[in-house]
C-alpha cells in the first residue's frame, strides 16, 4: 500500500536535495536545491544513499556548498537521496511565536528589512563608538536639541548665530605730533567712541609706563595728553575710558628725540673781504642729518652744502660792494624730523678801491 501522509519534505528542515550524478571522481560535486547551490549545516546533518546504501558520514566531507566522498564514485553509480535532516514539522509560524532566540546570529540581513523602519515608539540603544562625528555633520538642525541656545550679556543667542556685544571699545587713529623732546609736550590723539575723561599712558617699548601729566577731553574722537618722557624712545599709547574699555596702539606712535644740538655758537662768523673768497666755514649741529639756510643763498656767489652733522659756506660773495653785514639762519634737522634753527651773520668789507670811491 502506497504511503498516506505527509511528504518527507514536510518534516522541519529535512531539504529534499537535488541528486548528484557521478562522473568517475572522488569530488568536489556541487550540492544543490533545486539547481541553487545549498550549503549544509555539517555533514552529519546530510542523510545520503548510493546503489541503496546509506553513506556514513565519515565517508565524506563538506566545505561551503560541495562535497568530497573519500573514494572515487563511479558514473555507474546511482544517488538514491540527498537529504538534510532537522527536527519538527514545517508549518508556517503563528504571529508572535518566533523569539530571539529562535533567530540565527547575523541571519537577517539588511534586505529582509523594510526601508522604512518606525521605532517612534521604540528605545534605540546605539554603541558609543558606533556614530560618528562625520556622520552627524550638518545633520542635527538646532531645533532638535534640547540646548539650542547659549547665553551672552544677558541675551539667548542660538547656536550658530552671532551677537553684537554690547561693549564699545575706544579707537587710536593718529596722534600730532609723533616726535617729541623729554620736555613737557601736549599730543594730540584722534580716534573714536573716547568717554570724558579716559586714562592715557605711554608705554616704552622696554614696557616701562608713564601717565600722561594732564588729559583734556575734546569731543568722542579727540582728546589732548600732556606728558613728560624723561626717556628717549619709541612708546605705545594706551587710552582706558571710565567704562573699563580701553585700546593700546598697534604701533609705537610716539617718538621720544633730544632736539639737534648746535655746537657752533650763534651770532657772528667773522668779517670778510668783499671781494676774495671766503676761508670755508663749517657750521657743526649734533645729531642733524640735513641742514638748510634761509635766505638762500646767504649772499650772491657763496655756496651752502648740506652734510650730516655739519654743513659748509663757501665762495666769493658778489651782491655787495660797500661795508654791510649778512644775516641768515640755519636749520638743522634730525632723523625724527626734529629741527633747531640758529641765527649766524658774515660782514662784509671793501678797500677803497674795492669800495669804488675815489681814484
Amino acid at each position: 500500500m502506497a504511503y498516506i501522509g505527509r511528504g518527507i519534505e514536510q518534516f522541519s528542515e529535512i531539504e529534499v536535495l537535488d541528486n548528484i550524478t557521478f562522473t568517475n571522481s572522488a569530488g568536489p560535486y556541487n550540492i544543490t536545491k533545486s539547481s541553487v547551490a545549498f550549503t549544509p549545516v555539517t555533514a552529519n546533518s546530510l542523510l545520503i544513499e548510493v546503489d541503496g546504501v546509506l553513506q556514513a558520514p565519515s565517508s565524506y566531507t563538506i566545505s561551503g556548498s560541495t562535497i568530497t566522498f573519500g573514494a572515487s564514485m563511479a558514473s555507474s553509480s546511482t544517488m538514491n537521496s540527498i537529504l538534510h535532516l532537522g527536527i519538527g514539522l514545517i508549518s508556517t509560524p503563528a504571529d508572535g511565536t518566533v523569539s530571539t532566540a529562535k533567530l540565527e546570529d547575523g541571519a537577517v540581513t539588511g534586505a529582509k528589512v523594510n526601508s522604512t523602519f518606525d521605532v517612534s515608539s521604540k528605545t534605540v540603544t546605539l554603541p558609543n563608538t558606533s556614530v560618528t562625528n562625520a556622520q552627524l555633520a550638518g545633520s542635527i538642525a538646532n531645533n532638535k536639541l534640547s540646548n539650542k541656545s547659549i547665553t551672552i550679556n544677558g541675551s539667548a543667542v542660538d547656536l550658530g548665530g552671532s551677537v553684537t556685544i554690547g561693549e564699545t571699545k575706544p579707537t587710536i587713529g593718529s596722534i600730532s605730533p609723533t616726535v617729541i623732546t623729554n620736555a613737557q609736550t601736549a599730543v594730540t590723539i584722534t580716534g573714536e567712541n573716547f568717554i570724558s575723561v579716559p586714562q592715557v599712558e605711554a608705554i616704552n617699548s622696554t614696557g616701562a609706563i608713564t601717565p600722561a601729566d594732564s588729559i583734556t577731553y575734546t569731543s568722542a574722537t579727540q582728546i589732548v595728553a600732556t606728558f613728560t618722557l624723561p626717556v628717549d624712545g619709541t612708546y605705545f599709547l594706551r587710552v582706558e575710558n571710565n567704562d573699563g574699555n580701553a585700546v593700546r596702539s598697534n604701533t609705537a606712535l610716539l617718538n621720544v628725540s633730544d632736539l639737534p644740538a648746535w655746537v657752533t655758537a650763534a651770532g657772528s662768523l667773522g668779517t670778510f673781504a668783499g671781494t676774495s673768497a671766503i676761508a670755508t666755514q663749517t657750521l657743526t649741529c649734533t645729531d642733524a642729518v640735513s641742514f638748510t639756510v634761509s635766505p638762500s643763498p646767504i649772499a650772491t656767489g657763496l655756496t651752502f652744502a648740506t652734510g650730516v652733522g655739519s654743513c659748509t659756506i663757501t665762495g666769493t660773495q658778489t651782491q655787495h660792494t660797500s661795508a654791510t653785514t649778512s644775516n641768515f639762519t640755519v636749520t638743522a634737522t634730525d632723523a625724527q624730523g626734529q629741527t633747531s634753527a640758529r641765527a649766524f651773520s658774515i660782514t662784509w668789507s671793501f678797500t677803497i678801491a674795492g669800495s669804488g670811491g675815489f681814484n
